[in-house]
């Protein structure tokens, strides 16, 4: 018995850090981590190289339903409320009704090329209907892509709100195809998703505020706070499912609460979320990886793999066009939304299901989701970042790296202590003072410890104790940060221009035609009244041959700088004079 314990110990612990390592190789070659989690769970099963023979259905749901509620609510605490006001209206609406649609178009190819009847087409639709939260965020986040804010959102949000829908239409359909249920199905699904997503958003705002209320009020060793949230936020998963509502959205809404209002220890529960999150990830995917047999993918392999490319080029896109189309969202921006459709371990984990209600050809459900996945991770998931550059949807950063550690100071102080380390082509480093409300403590120079009197000018490569209130880190971190890499400059226009600069002044340089009224507003007055709402950098104005782009923003969305993009021609004729060019130097900024 004791050997039972020390071989299972050996195994999973084995497993764990032969994904970790492979990350490595993940990293070096640009394969989605998530796929190589996936591939070491195959390889060790029972039909690769250590043969483990794993089975149990139940065990596997219930440590990837237990998995998923980390990831979701850590999702949350990660999202900023910002990202709502930025992209709630497209995001909700590609979880809601994008799952729908995305199932009833997939259950068309679903029936044909798999030979199934329609009710078990829509059900294997339903399966991978959803986009996957783990994917998606590992990819955008880990992936370090800088996409516009409306896109990142849109993806982040929409992953992360999601499942709710499609575990909905997964279980219903489900209970149709074993007979269980009212004779008004249609009537009896809506009625089970309005009162999942209700009392799942009712009972996640409500633990959101408990769980804060208690980190804030309850005096713990440091070390605890982090399992204590934990905790909380699982029992809040376990509770809400059992009364009826949806866990996953209440974990998510309570992670969002959470990490949106001031908490005690917070980075240390971010920096423990973050672990945690990590093995809820590889344990998912080693599980679901282990439970699957390669050798019955055989079977499926064709058809499922048809099924998959018609998810990714047919219903994906025509369900993400349909949903973003009230909200005028770009060509561009549409397309790579569309294409970032990733399906991961909640599908394989709603392919579960029909195993556990021993439904007639359950294993064509797994197998085929397992194939869909997969072919996702190695189409999709490899093409990311190629996709949005070709695009134009990634962006510069608004500042470059920040060398920071933010040190906790013991209760609900309202300043912290942060560290930064002094980059020679960062603000300071260039020479910009200190504001006064920032407060240096000490400063250590070349492994000496100096107070600041002794230091005098902070000079590069020190690193700078100081105090200062949470809302003005982010300013901070703007003195500190190294410059950010311009090598996608182009995107944002051929030249830097003043954002004060009167319209009349670049209409006479290109002979654009332009209203009367309109020659003497700002560049910034113009793009603000065409463009409106939360501007962002990428935005585009075109203005006949030329295009007005706003190149940076502030953190209140206010346009800082502007940047000019010239069609080919437009940019020979406009430079061809001296008296042109010397115009044109007069309105540029230079960087």
């Amino acid at each position: 018995m004791t050997d039972a314990i020390s071989i299972a110990i050996l195994i999973a612990s084995g497993l764990t850090v032969a994904s970790i390592f492979t990350s490595i190789i993940s990293s070096r070659i640009g394969a989605p981590l998530l796929l190589v989690f996936l591939a070491v769970g195959l390889l060790a099963g029972e039909d690769g190289l250590l043969g483990i023979e794993f089975d149990d259905a139940h065990a596997a749901y219930l440590i990837g339903s237990a998995a998923l509620a980390v990831i979701l609510f850590d999702s949350g605490y990660d999202t900023s409320l910002h990202s709502y006001r930025a992209a709630a209206g497209p995001a909700l609406t590609l979880a809601t009704v994008g799952v729908l649609v995305t199932t009833a178009a997939l259950a068309v190819p679903a029936h044909y090329l798999l030979g199934i009847d329609w009710l078990h087409a829509l059900l294997l639709s339903a399966i991978v209907s959803s986009t996957d939260a783990a994917a998606v965020f590992f990819l955008l986040r880990v992936g370090r892509i800088n996409l516009r804010d409306r896109v990142r959102s849109t993806l982040e949000i929409e992953s992360s709100t999601n499942d709710p829908m499609a575990i909905l239409l997964t279980l219903g359909l489900v209970e149709l195809a074993v007979g269980i249920g009212s004779e008004t199905p249609a009537l009896s699904m809506a009625i089970t998703f309005a009162k999942q997503m209700g009392i799942g958003a009712i009972t996640g705002a409500i633990g959101g505020f408990v769980i804060v209320q208690i980190v804030n009020r309850v005096e713990l060793e440091r070390g605890l706070y982090p399992l204590m949230v934990l905790g909380l936020a699982l029992l809040l998963f376990a509770s809400t499912s059992l009364v009826g509502g949806s866990g996953f959205l209440a974990a998510y809404l309570a992670g969002l609460i959470a990490g949106n209002v001031r908490l005690r220890a917070k980075q240390a529960i971010g920096r423990f979320q973050t672990g945690t999150t990590w093995l809820a990830q590889i344990t998912m995917f080693l599980t679901l990886g282990l439970l699957a047999s390669p050798s019955e993918f055989v079977e499926v392999a064709l058809p499922a793999t048809g099924v998959a490319f018609a998810l990714i080029f047919v219903a994906r896109p025509l369900a993400v066009w349909l949903c973003l189309l009230p909200f005028r969202a770009s060509r561009n921006e549409t397309t790579f939304v569309a294409w970032v459709g990733l399906r991961g371990a909640v599908s394989i984990l709603l392919a579960i299901i029909p195993l556990l209600y021993d439904l007639p050809h359950a294993s064509l459900y797994f197998n085929s989701a397992f194939i869909v996945v997969i072919t996702s991770l190695l189409v999709q998931g490899w093409t990311i970042a190629p996709t949005a550059r070709a695009l134009g949807l990634v962006v510069p950063a608004r500042r470059g790296p920040v060398d920071r550690v933010e040190l906790e100071l013991p209760g609900q102080s309202k300043h912290e202590l942060v560290s930064y380390r002094i980059a020679a082509d960062s603000p300071i480093g260039k020479g910009q003072r200190l504001p006064r409300w920032a407060r240096p403590s000490l400063v250590v120079r070349n492994g000496e410890t100096l107070s600041v009197a002794k230091a005098g000018r902070l000079e590069p490569g020190d690193y700078v104790y100081l105090f200062a209130g949470p809302q003005q880190i982010r300013f901070l971190d703007r003195l500190f940060a190294r410059s950010a890499a311009d090598e996608i400059l182009p995107e944002l226009g051929d030249f830097a221009l003043d954002p004060m600069a009167k319209l009349g002044d670049i209409a006479a340089i290109y002979g654009l035609d332009v209203a009367a009224n309109d020659r003497n507003l700002t560049l910034v007055e113009l793009l603000r009244r065409t463009l409106g709402g939360a501007v962002e950098p990428g935005d585009r104005l075109p203005v006949g041959p030329v295009a007005l782009v706003v190149r940076d923003v502030d953190d209140d969305h206010n346009i800082t700088k502007v940047g000019l993009a010239i069609a080919p021609e437009t940019r020979a004729s406009a430079l061809a004079g001296s008296k042109t060019l010397a115009r044109l130097r007069r309105l540029v900024v230079r960087q």
